[in-house]
């Protein structure tokens, strides 16, 4: 069983900015694409970025384009999405997701059975 760990959460006033970082228990990261979703309170979780294997395709939801940015570093095994002028709708829960669809085909970014999830990190404070 992988396991993904996100850590960066924390309280965060309008305009302000996080980054987010996801480890899994895989030797190696960059095998897989990741994505990131967000579930806001009352509401769905939604799919908000993904970053292909090989670092060269991303994808992000038209309400984080522009603010967000994901990113990988092999060496660190490790998956980063930086979040900057996060807005009131951005409080709630950010999963990070191991081994998902980005970008592939009609697919812009979805899970498998063979995806792993995080058990989220909160940031709050957003209003």
């Amino acid at each position: 069983q992988v396991q993904v760990v996100e850590t960066g959460g924390g309280s965060v006033q309008p305009g302000g900015s996080l980054t987010l970082s996801c480890t899994a228990s895989v030797a190696t990261l960059a095998y897989y694409a990741v994505g990131w979703f967000h579930k806001a309170p009352g509401k769905e979780r939604d799919g908000i970025a993904c970053i292909s294997a090989s670092g060269d395709s991303t994808y992000y939801e038209d309400v984080v384009e522009g603010r967000f940015t994901i990113s990988r570093d092999s060496a660190k095994n490790a998956v980063y999405l930086q979040m900057t002028n996060l807005k009131p709708e951005g409080t709630g829960v950010y999963y990070c997701v191991v081994d998902v669809l980005c970008r592939r085909g009609t697919v812009s970014l979805g899970t498998t059975a063979s995806s792993y999830w995080g058990q989220g990190t909160q940031v709050t404070g957003a209003s």
